[in-house]
């Protein structure tokens, strides 16, 4: 077969939501960028379906306008940001054999059955606890230290288990949620932390994070395909297989890619990866297997999830943002979401969606049951869990396998970082991007992608 060799001024890849917002504002910039990507379809894990009249995601739900890249890139590519219905504020948590509301007033606070009495008494104390010390302190250490068990075991717990699928035990909080670390170690707590953020001055770019949970019109997929269509089909190459860098002793660097056509070889003297850390060692393998281990040793966990559709629920609809479940349930559901309740058009007319999160760090073997088996337990927990009467079938159970689904950010992730900032020190022009740092939120994907452009720009 016939190889092509052409010079690129820089190449991205990974097409996931990271990579093409990277591409979007480097284009913007008037960079003229390629993007490489293994599968046929643009998008990573975000995937929105239609399907019996019902619209759902087999990748994240949801984010956060947590950052004002957020809404910015909205604004960009001319897309409507669509925001949650108040009942999103509704968050819901499992405890012996019902789901109770996350307390959101004093008067709930104070009745709440999820905290002990001793908690809640204690909670007015905690803005004059000591900051910690140790900068490897897990949340479970952080929370029990400052605000006690019964908020460990019915607030974080289950909360981490809705983002991370991970361990509380394992999970470094300066790594996992470096906001939460930053309100103790700058202002002594968490309450005092809070109320002094709030009396800080705030600019009209700061007011574009409101904090409210986002889709779009038509699902999360509108949002990869109006910056895939913004990028131009020219400059996006699907089907990439086999991708390979070498670095040149001319400060360029060589990319080699199979598709169907042929080999196709290309040069340029700047490189972003946004691909998975298991993705790495074979896309460099210029990078010895020591400063390479820190980084591909990154452990994810694995996730089922389950979109479960019914054409009429007859009243029986969960007016929710959606509930989560404590690990010492032991239970193999992390979480159920509600859609149809936070935002428009996810189902029929008098019917709803629900989509269930299964196995994670917890349960890991998830992925390796079978649909007969994922469909047995869901429907046992939608009238379980869900309180659904018996006489009510699905019209709709559609199961997603992700077995590298979430990153996990345990205390490794520090050597991992310095893996990969001593990587972009050595090799110049070469940018290593994805969840594997920088958070693993959708926001945190999108301020990532503005980031690293702005890097490059820098250079220029």
């Amino acid at each position: 077969m016939e190889k092509r060799t052409t010079k690129k001024e820089v190449v991205i890849i990974g097409a996931g939501i990271t990579g093409l917002t990277t591409a979007f504002r480097l284009q913007q910039a008037g960079w003229k960028v390629t993007l490489l990507e293994k599968s046929n379809r643009v998008g990573g894990q975000i995937e929105t379906h239609k399907q019996k009249g019902f619209l759902f995601e087999s990748g994240p739900n949801t984010g956060v306008v947590s950052y004002p890249e957020v809404a910015e890139l909205f604004a960009d590519i001319q897309l409507p940001l669509t925001t949650a219905t108040p009942l999103a504020n509704n968050r819901w948590i499992w405890r012996k054999k019902k789901f109770y509301a996350l307390p959101s007033s004093l008067i709930s606070a104070i009745t709440t059955p999820l905290f002990t009495w001793k908690d809640k008494f204690g909670i007015l104390a905690e803005p004059f606890r000591k900051p910690g010390t140790n900068p490897n302190e897990t949340l479970a250490e952080l929370v029990k230290r400052r605000m006690g068990k019964s908020y460990l075991k019915y607030a974080i717990d289950p909360f981490i288990s809705g983002i991370y699928a991970g361990d509380v035990t394992k999970l470094v909080t300066r790594y996992a949620l470096p906001k939460l670390y930053n309100l103790e170690q700058e202002y002594g707590s968490f309450i005092g932390g809070a109320i002094k953020k709030r009396g800080i001055p705030k600019t009209k770019r700061d007011l574009l994070a409101t904090k409210k949970c986002f889709s779009a019109p038509n699902g999360l997929q509108d949002l990869t395909d109006a910056l895939a269509q913004q990028i131009g089909k020219e400059n996006i190459q699907c089907g990439a297989n086999d991708i390979c860098i070498e670095p040149n002793t001319n400060n360029t660097f060589t990319i080699r890619y199979q598709t169907e056509q042929g080999a196709v070889e290309l040069t340029t003297d700047k490189v972003i990866t946004t691909v998975g850390a298991y993705a790495l060692p074979a896309l460099l393998p210029f990078i010895s297997s020591q400063k390479m281990t820190p980084i591909a040793q990154l452990e994810y966990a694995p996730v089922v999830q389950v979109a479960v559709g019914f054409k009429n629920i007859k009243g029986h609809e969960q007016r929710a943002f959606g509930g989560l479940v404590p690990s010492h349930a032991k239970r193999k559901v992390l979480g159920i979401l509600f859609p149809s309740s936070c935002f428009a058009e996810r189902a029929p007319q008098n019917g709803a969606l629900f989509s269930f999160f299964i196995g994670g760090t917890r349960y890991p073997a998830i992925c390796e049951e079978s649909d007969k088996a994922i469909e047995k337990l869901v429907r046992k927990e939608l009238h379980k869990m869900l309180q659904l009467p018996k006489e009510l079938v699905p019209d709709l159970i559609q199961i997603f396998r992700h077995e590298k689904a979430i990153p996990q950010y345990h205390v490794s992730s520090g050597a991992r970082f310095e893996a990969i900032h001593a990587i972009e020190q050595e090799y110049t022009g070469l940018i290593l991007g994805g969840n594997m740092c920088g958070g693993i939120g959708l926001p945190d994907r999108i301020k990532q992608g503005c980031q690293m452009a702005e890097r490059l720009k820098e250079t220029n």
